[in-house]
C-alpha cells in the first residue's frame, strides 16, 4: 500500500504514474511514424489510391498520440527539478546534455517537419512530404536513442567520474552513450515499439473483419491490407524481440546480477543447475519463494547455456542492496507471458497466409482483436521490470533513490501527485476515446482496381504478395 505520510514513496510513485502514461504513447508513435512512412512510400511506388488513404486514416491518429506523448514527456521531465532535485544536481552534467542532445537532434526534427507531414501534401510536392514523414519518422527513433542513453546510463554507467562535491562528470562521452547496455536496450525499445504498433493495426484491420463478416458485407481492401501488413509485421518482430530479450538478458545477468536474482525469484544461490521458476509467491521477509512451480535446471541454460552453471542469488546481495522482488518477478512473467502469444500470433498469421486464409480464419482475427492493448501491456511490464529491479538506485551502485528526492514535505508531493492523477485520467481519456473512436471507422472505401499499363509504370507489386500486399477479390 502506498504511504501518504512518505514524501519519497509519494515521489517514487508520482514518477511511476506519469511515465507510464508518457511511456504508451512513444511506444505507439515510433512504430506509426515508420508504418505511415512505408504506407506513403507504397502509394508513391505503385500509384494506388488505398495506400493513400491509409496514411491519411493512421496520420489523425499519429497527430493525436504525438501530442499526447509530448504534453506527458514535459511533465514527466518537470519533475527532476520538484520531486528529484538532489539526482539533479549530482547526475546533471552527465544527463543534462543527453537530455539536451535529445531536443536538439530529435525533438526539433519531429516539430519541424510534423507541420508539413500533417498539412502538406496538398501543399509540397510528393517527394518533399514523403521526405518529411521519413524525418518524423527517423526522428522518433533518434528520440528513442537519446532517452535509452540517458537510462542506459543509470543502469550501467561508465566513463564518468565523480567531483570533489559528489557530481557526476563525464570523462569520455562516448562511453557514457555506448555503455554495456545501451545496444541491448535500444534494439529491445524499438522492437517492442514496432510490436506495439503492429499489434494496434492488425487488432483494428480485424475489428473491421470481424464486423464485415457479422454484417454479411465484402471487406474492404483497404481493410485487408492494413490486417495483411501488421500480422506479416508481428511474424517478423516476435521473433526478433524474443531473441533481443533473451542476449538483454544475458547482458543483465554480466553487469546487474542483483537484478537477475530479482526477476528470477532465487533467493538462494544455486552451486549448479539453477532451476526456472516459472510461478511462485515471493516473500522478501523470510527470503522465500513460495508454492513455486520451477522447472529444474532450465534457468542455468537459458541465462548461460549450460545446464550445469551455476547463478548468483539475493544472498550474495547485501541486505540494504535488493530489490523488492515482487515487482519485477511479476512484471516480467506478463511482458515474457504476452511475447509467447504474440509468436503464436504470428506463427498461426503465416501458417494462413501459406494456406491462403489470412481473411477467413474468425478465431485467427479475435485473437488480434483481443491482443490489441498487449503491447502497451507488455512494454509497460518491461519498464516495470527494469527499473524496480534497479532498485535501491537511481544510478546502480552508485547513487541511492533515497539520496535523489528532493527535500519536499509529505502533503507537498501528495497534492502534485493528487493532481497529476485526476488531469491526465481527464485529459488522456478523452485523447484516448477520440482515437478508439477513430479506429471504429472503416478506413477507406473499396478501390477501383488501377490500370494494369498505369500500375506497371509505377512499379506495383505482383498480386500474390504475401502479408496483404495483395488486394483479394
Amino acid at each position: 500500500m502506498l504511504d501518504f505520510s512518505d514524501a519519497l514513496a509519494l515521489a517514487r510513485f508520482q514518477f511511476a504514474f506519469t511515465v507510464s502514461f508518457h511511456f504508451i504513447f512513444p511506444a505507439f508513435s515510433i512504430g506509426l511514424a515508420s508504418y505511415l512512412a512505408v504506407l506513403e512510400g507504397l502509394w508513391l511506388k505503385t500509384g494506388r489510391d488505398v495506400y493513400l488513404q491509409l496514411f491519411k486514416y493512421w496520420l489523425k491518429i499519429f497527430a493525436i498520440a504525438f501530442g499526447m506523448g509530448v504534453v506527458s514527456g514535459i511533465v514527466m521531465a518537470y519533475q527532476f527539478g520538484t520531486n528529484w532535485s538532489a539526482f539533479s544536481d549530482k547526475a546533471g552534467p552527465v544527463i543534462g546534455p543527453l537530455m539536451a542532445y535529445e531536443v536538439l537532434s530529435a525533438f526539433f526534427l519531429e516539430s519541424g517537419f510534423l507541420g508539413v507531414m500533417l498539412f502538406g501534401l496538398d501543399r509540397v510536392g510528393k517527394k518533399l512530404h514523403f521526405a518529411a514523414t521519413c524525418l518524423v519518422a527517423f526522428g522518433t527513433t533518434i528520440s528513442a536513442f537519446w532517452i535509452i542513453v540517458v537510462n542506459s546510463w543509470m543502469q550501467t554507467p561508465q566513463g564518468y567520474g565523480i567531483a570533489a562535491n559528489g557530481q557526476f562528470y563525464a570523462t569520455s562521452w562516448l562511453e557514457v552513450i555506448f555503455n554495456p547496455s545501451m545496444p541491448y536496450r535500444l534494439t529491445h525499445t524499438l522492437l517492442g515499439a514496432y510490436l506495439t504498433t503492429a499489434l494496434v493495426v492488425g487488432a483494428v484491420g480485424a475489428y473491421h473483419l470481424l464486423k464485415d463478416r457479422k454484417f454479411g458485407r465484402v471487406a474492404q481492401p483497404a481493410t485487408k491490407i492494413m490486417f495483411g501488413m501488421a500480422m506479416g509485421m508481428i511474424a517478423v518482430t516476435a521473433p526478433l524481440q524474443v531473441l533481443a530479450g533473451h542476449e538483454h538478458g544475458v547482458n543483465t545477468l554480466e553487469h546487474q546480477p542483483a537484478k537477475i536474482a530479482a526477476l528470477e525469484g532465487h533467493y538462494e544461490s544455486h552451486d549448479r543447475a539453477a532451476p526456472l521458476i516459472l510461478f511462485g509467491v515471493p516473500d522478501d521477509k523470510a527470503q522465500e519463494m513460495h508454492y513455486k512451480l520451477e522447472i529444474p535446471a532450465i534457468g542455468s541454460l537459458i541465462l548461460q547455456h549450460d545446464f550445469e552453471a551455476p547463478t548468483m542469488g539475493l544472498d550474495k546481495v547485501a541486505p540494504e542492496n535488493r530489490a523488492k522482488v515482487a515487482f519485477p518477478f511479476y512484471a516480467f512473467r506478463i511482458m515474457v507471458g504476452l511475447g509467447m502469444v504474440m509468436l503464436l500470433l504470428g506463427m498461426w498469421a503465416g501458417y494462413n497466409a501459406w494456406r491462403d486464409r489470412l481473411y477467413d480464419s474468425v478465431w485467427q482475427h479475435r485473437l488480434a482483436l483481443a491482443m490489441g492493448p498487449a503491447g502497451f501491456v507488455a512494454v509497460l511490464a518491461g519498464w516495470i521490470t527494469t527499473e524496480t529491479g534497479r532498485q535501491p538506485f537511481t544510478v546502480f551502485g552508485l547513487m541511492r533513490t533515497a539520496e535523489s528526492a528532493s527535500p519536499l514535505a509529505a502533503p507537498a508531493v501528495a497534492a502534485s501527485l493528487l493532481a497529476f492523477i485526476v488531469v491526465y485520467f481527464f485529459v488522456f481519456g478523452v485523447g484516448t476515446w477520440f482515437i478508439l473512436k477513430l479506429m471504429a471507422s472503416e478506413p477507406t472505401p473499396a478501390e477501383q482496381m488501377p490500370d494494369p499499363e498505369q500500375a506497371a509504370d509505377v512499379g506495383s507489386l505482383p498480386p500474390d504478395a504475401p502479408f496483404g500486399f495483395q488486394l483479394a477479390e
